[in-house]
């Protein structure tokens, strides 16, 4: 073994190897890959080799496909056989609500170019005649989805990778490492030191206790996972699809002449969750049959030629599980020098090739050339360092793997983590609440005499009349609206303005007081954070983001810092609550509470004033994300009780009412703003976006500025367009729906909802600026349903000119 490399890479499964082969494709050379073991001998070599491409994300799916690209000709490139088998995937829907799931993934699979098509049960019978359609009302099947050797695909990129110059060192355990400051310096093993300019973390259901030993948080649980093998059963067709019988929580593929069957059982048993024995290789766990007749008695039924069939080996294979299913991958928040790739949620086969390619991207480039955010290790939270948080959160997600995936459907398991001070009031008034980065928001409010719970539908749900209240009490009078969860930030010192005008896209060289909206951009001035940054005093800011990034932006705030010690960061997420006051009566009834000067005169749309609210200091920023009258009050925890009955008794006599995040996000597709994770990401630009008032071109240099200035001369690729359904009812929208222009698929919707006070629903959509701006001919599918559109030419459906704001 060498004493250092550029890459170590520590875990020879088909995510480690496959890092390697596409660092070394990319032209970094001096990779080296550890395994404790030999190649795949952790959970690889007992996958069962499904490689399906569709995910509800567009570019989870476009991950997935580019590993079917790979495994198409992974074959003839290194002459190690893979076993790829592009024999398709077949869905089998028992229910109506598994049928408007396989319409989804319809709709969805044509706006990511993948073909996929609802067939009649007689149909799928045709595609695999050992099926039993009782119970069976409809299917759907994708013909490129396939099945392969999860052992031949290792072995085929390890050799690629090697064959490009990548050395492999099996049977070499990694026993510790070494840090200079906040890098991993030296990886220790049982066979030497290696020292590494760069880290990565492939280590499968090993990945949470090699984080422990370099301080980094990995929440990766190993659960059982079983399947069986059959003997050859006779007369089994040469040529059978995979399939999934979800209703049933089971799958199959051919295996030689028999089958391979196994599933995902709602009451998923935890495996080692302490850490699993370095000694665990290449090894089962001792069969549960009893555990497993939940899978295998269904199964019997759907395939009735199992009942007769000889069982060679019933495997049990512990995988390693994630607290909401999907994967862990990019660089670690706590060493600067290390990266992570673990925790598939055996989808390990089908992600392996396009996982390997992102991950290389990221090390060589600083970034993959998708945005891959719901599989970004920085949107675990603080909560994430729970072991007992991540076993149940994860046993739950384990066992909704094959159920229905519903819309706005929440979690049950390890709730009221994180608690506003207001959640006891608001619960005691009706909220239902949702979770999100651990916290408990209300998502809506259930009045006297409906149950405050939601239930779950494709349609119309049964609390969408009373969010429509919520939303006309905002347009109309004024409501409360409890937003603690917002992740918040101090950023001060000498060069504290210096430095955040070089990371904002807009000019925050503004007076003490003012609030300014602005995009942190990167090198290519696409979106990297979108936030609010208030100017406390000279010194001294104040920055806002949305809940579920605050560890991401962060990270992207410290990383871009002066090292000298003249800007410091404090992350003051907690130290504060947030009550939003909405509405044309929220300046009456803040000076019904507040002994300061509120009217317009003294208190301007984007600035920030220190208030006295009832017996409470207050800092009071006046801005909107719903495009009404507002004012987001950061109040003490401790006072935020007081603050709250103060503005709720003296709101009475103006109809004030409490509204939940369901509310907000009608207000916000009405008034055309956007969202990160959504509208703004690492893909679109400010100008893409629309929000040309946000880049400051003529101040001094900022990160993205050149590449703005470039966007800005070109014009930009991208319209982000707003859309209304032509549809006397609501129609449930869920994202990715595609946007359809004389029968050409030109974009998807990256999020949607009903707008209570135009009466319609809105979606949003990047179109290429080539057909952004056609007046007719626009169409959306939304189940495999077609409805005509309408394009607006300004986003902003309510209040365009901004009247309801600045008055």
């Amino acid at each position: 073994m060498p004493d250092s490399a550029r890459v170590v890479i520590i875990g020879g499964g088909i995510i480690g190897c496959s890092v390697a082969y596409h660092l070394t494709k990319m032209g970094w050379k001096d990779v080296v890959l550890l395994d404790k073991g030999e190649l795949t001998s952790g959970s690889t070599w007992h996958a069962a080799g499904l490689v399906g491409q569709l995910r509800s994300d567009r570019n989870l799916t476009r991950m997935l496909q580019y590993s079917v690209f790979l495994y198409e000709q992974l074959e003839a490139e290194t002459g190690l056989n893979t076993g790829w088998n592009p024999c398709g995937c077949l869905h089998l829907a028992s229910t109506k609500e598994r049928m408007y799931e396989l319409k989804k993934g319809v709709t969805t699979a044509r706006s990511f170019g993948l073909e996929m098509h609802i067939v009649s049960p007689k149909e799928a019978y045709d595609l695999c005649p050992i099926l039993s359609l009782e119970g069976i009302i409809g299917a759907a099947f994708m013909p490129t989805d396939g099945q392969a050797d999860p052992a031949g695909l290792t072995q085929a990129m390890a050799k690629g990778a090697k064959d490009r110059g990548a050395k492999v060192f099996q049977n070499t355990l990694v026993t510790g490492f070494e840090f200079a400051k906040k890098r991993v310096d030296v990886i220790k093993t049982n066979k030497g030191d290696i020292q590494c300019e760069i880290l990565v973390n492939c280590t499968g259901m090993w990945g949470y206790q090699i984080g422990e030993m370099m301080g980094v948080n990995i929440p990766v649980v190993p659960f059982q996972h079983q399947f069986l093998v059959t003997d050859a059963i006779k007369g089994l067709p040469q040529h059978l699809p995979t399939v999934r019988d979800k209703d049933s929580l089971i799958y199959y593929k051919k295996e030689v002449d028999g089958l391979v069957m196994g599933g995902y059982e709602r009451d998923g048993i935890p495996w080692s969750i302490g850490g699993v024995s370095n000694d665990f290789t290449s090894q089962l766990l001792e069969p549960d049959f009893d555990h497993f007749q939940t899978l295998s008695v269904p199964a019997m039924k759907r395939t009735p030629c199992l009942e007769d069939a000889g069982i060679v080996k019933l495997f049990n294979g512990p995988e390693a599980f994630t607290p909401d299913g999907n994967a862990i991958m990019g660089p670690a928040p706590e060493i600067d020098n290390c990266y992570v790739a673990v925790g598939f949620n055996a989808f390990g086969i089908a992600a392996g090739g396009g996982a390997g390619r992102m991950m290389a991207e990221w090390i060589v480039e600083g970034e993959p050339s998708l945005d891959i955010w719901p599989l970004d290790i920085r949107r675990f939270g603080p909560h994430h360092k729970s072991r007992s948080y991540n076993v149940e959160r994860t046993r739950e997600i384990y066992g909704k793997h094959y159920t229905i995936h519903w819309p706005y459907e929440e979690h049950d398991s390890v709730r009221g983590v994180r608690l506003s001070p207001l959640y006891t009031i608001l619960k005691e008034k009706g909220a239902v609440f949702g979770a999100k980065y651990g916290w408990e928001r209300a998502n809506w409010f259930a009045p006297e005499g409906v149950d405050p719970k939601d239930k779950l539908t494709f349609e119309i749900p049964h609390w969408f009349e009373h969010v429509g209240n919520e939303h006309h009490a905002a347009r109309e009078s004024v409501v409360l609206i409890d937003q603690s969860s917002f992740a918040k930030f101090e950023i001060s010192g000498s060069k504290a303005l210096k430095y955040l005008n070089w990371l904002a896209a807009n000019d925050i060289k503004k007076p003490v007081g003012s609030v300014t909206y602005s995009q942190l951009c990167n090198a290519r001035g696409t979106v990297e954070a979108d936030v609010t940054i208030t100017r406390l005093k000279d010194d001294t800011f104040f920055i806002v983001t949305g809940t579920a990034f605050g560890l991401r932006d962060a990270e992207w705030i410290k990383r871009h810092m002066p090292k000298d010690g003249s800007v410091m960061f404090r992350d003051v997420t907690s130290a504060f609550a947030v009550i939003n006051v909405i509405g044309p009566n929220s300046r009456r009834l803040l000076k019904k509470v507040a002994q300061d000067d509120v009217s317009h005169e003294n208190f301007n749309f984007g600035e920030c004033k220190m208030l006295t609210v009832g017996y409470t200091p207050v800092t009071a920023l006046r801005i909107t994300y719903v495009g009404e009258l507002g004012y987001e009050l950061y109040i003490p925890n401790e006072f935020a009780c007081h603050v709250y009955e103060a503005l709720w008794e003296a709101g009475q006599d103006l109809g004030v009412r409490n509204a939940g995040y369901r509310c907000v996000n009608s207000l916000h597709f009405e008034k055309g703003y956007c969202y990160w994770g959504a509208e703004l990401t690492p893909e679109y630009t400010p100008y893409d976006a629309g929000l040309v008032f946000g880049v400051a071109l003529n101040k001094a240099d900022f990160l993205g500025r050149d590449a703005l200035i470039k966007v800005k001369e070109k014009g930009p690729k991208w319209k982000l367009c707003s859309f209304t359904i032509d549809a006397d009812d609501p129609v449930m929208v869920r994202g990715s729906e595609p946007i359809i222009h004389n029968g050409k698929v030109i974009g998807i919707t990256t999020s949607g909802g009903f707008g209570y006070t135009i009466g319609k629903t809105i979606v949003y959509s990047y179109i290429p600026i080539a057909h952004a701006n056609h007046t007719s001919g626009y169409e959306i599918e939304v189940y495999m349903e077609k409805f005509p559109i309408t394009r607006h030419d300004n986003r902003s459906l309510y209040d365009p000119e901004r009247k309801k704001i600045l008055v």
